[in-house]
């Protein structure tokens, strides 16, 4: 939640007049009452928009036939989003002030993820990464900026973090100019090598002193991003189905695809939510793990829309790939979807090993329902939804017999 406004000592209570400029300094990591703010969300929306695109030029890749060089495209290109919206997440959460100028960088970096967005397109079809490099630049840039400002009002080692983060950021912004300019030969390999280079920065910056970011704040800005990626693959399936529909008229061909789409949604959200877990987002090497592991839950989330995409374009004959693929566009990202929610936090609140095999063993599972046919799509989807069934009732029963066991009392 924002700083709410100082009291007014007038008589009628009213606040004071809000101040346009404030010092940058770092906020409560026990804060009371932290949650997303309105220009958060309006962030994410915005972010969204480069998902939806990175998952539409997906969809053409694998349709045609692409596959491989489709996910290399769309796991570049997913990174460069990712990464401007978890450091934005991450400062936000340390040091959102919410005056005129923080509002004013923020549109900045809002504007960056739009010039990503449209360069996408070019990104996959041509090679040509120049719009998407621009646009993450100008968020880069911008991100520098905002800690150069904190840095201006900290002192001793608060400061020399964030003078890291800014120096380390713009010296990446060098190193993906150089990787620009060399010829697409040479980009997989150096990409990696500057991705290696970014996710080093937070670990090199926070060795000085932590940032205070606020665990309950991280944790429902993180899931708040997730239920916006999957609604944006239930929109993207849902149009789809419409089109699908309305350009074959095979629409009881599309209905297993469409409600075993939205059963494997519903359920990765249910499985995502089935805890909290701001109580493990205690130290940095926790919520280093934690935070950076998300991108393989966003990712596959963004993907698993794309996937539903595909399947009814070979549903309705426009993509020309074997039903197998089509089934596999699903089934391979629900599954690492699962694993990847098992790993970084549902694991740690599962209880004896049968509660621990639940989400690999579903994720297996999915994985063989590729080989069902057309009716690949829906047995996934309840395969998912019986993981959740069969989540729920060993939690249940684990419950009771711990509060048998507390009180003496057999279970009802």
């Amino acid at each position: 939640m924002t700083s709410s406004p100082t009291p007014s000592p007038a008589s009628s209570g009213a606040p004071a007049p809000r101040r346009p400029l404030r010092r940058l300094i770092a906020r409560g990591r026990d804060e009371a009452h932290r949650v997303a703010t309105p220009l958060e969300l309006f962030f994410d929306l915005c972010f969204v928009v480069a998902v939806a695109q990175a998952g539409m030029e997906l969809v053409h890749s694998v349709a045609e036939g692409h596959a491989g060089e489709g996910i290399m495209n769309y796991a570049m290109v997913f990174f460069a989003i990712w990464w401007a919206w978890m450091n934005f997440t991450w400062f936000a959460s340390a040091y959102d002030n919410d005056d005129a100028l923080y509002r004013a960088v923020t549109l900045v970096q809002i504007a960056g993820v739009l010039l990503l967005a449209a360069g996408i397109p070019r990104a996959f079809d041509n090679h040509d990464f120049s719009l998407v490099w621009l646009g993450y630049v100008v968020m880069r840039v911008a991100m520098s900026a905002q800690w150069l400002r904190a840095a201006r009002s900290a002192r001793g080692a608060e400061r020399t973090t964030a003078l890291r983060y800014a120096g380390g950021v713009l010296l990446c912004q060098i190193g993906w100019l150089g990787l620009a300019l060399l010829p697409n030969a040479y980009l997989p390999r150096l990409y990696l090598v500057m991705v290696i280079i970014e996710l080093c920065v937070p670990l090199y910056a926070e060795r000085s002193q932590p940032t205070t970011w606020h665990p309950h704040h991280i944790a429902e800005r993180y899931g708040l991003f997730t239920i916006i990626v999957l609604g944006e693959s239930i929109a993207a399936a849902t149009i789809a189905v419409k089109t699908g529909s309305d350009e074959s008229g095979r629409l009881g061909e599309l209905l297993p695809i469409a409600a075993g789409g939205l059963l494997i949604v519903f359920s990765a959200w249910w499985i995502y939510f089935v805890a909290p877990v701001h109580g493990r987002l205690r130290s940095n090497r926790q919520s280093f793990v934690w935070g950076y592991g998300h991108y393989l839950i966003f990712a596959s989330a963004a993907a698993i829309g794309a996937g539903l995409e595909v399947a009814v374009e070979q549903a309705v004959g426009k993509a020309h790939i074997s039903t197998l693929s089509a089934s596999a566009a699903v089934t391979l990202p629900t599954a690492l979807f699962l694993l990847t929610v098992w790993a970084l936090h549902a694991g740690h609140f599962k209880v004896g090993i049968a509660q621990q095999l639940v989400l690999p063993t579903t994720a297996l599972l999915v994985i063989f329902c590729s080989f069902l046919g057309d009716w690949a799509v829906l047995a996934a989807g309840v395969v998912a939804a019986l993981s959740v069934a069969v989540g729920e009732i060993l939690s249940a029963h684990r419950a009771a017999r711990t509060r048998e066991a507390r009180t003496g009392t057999p279970a009802a």
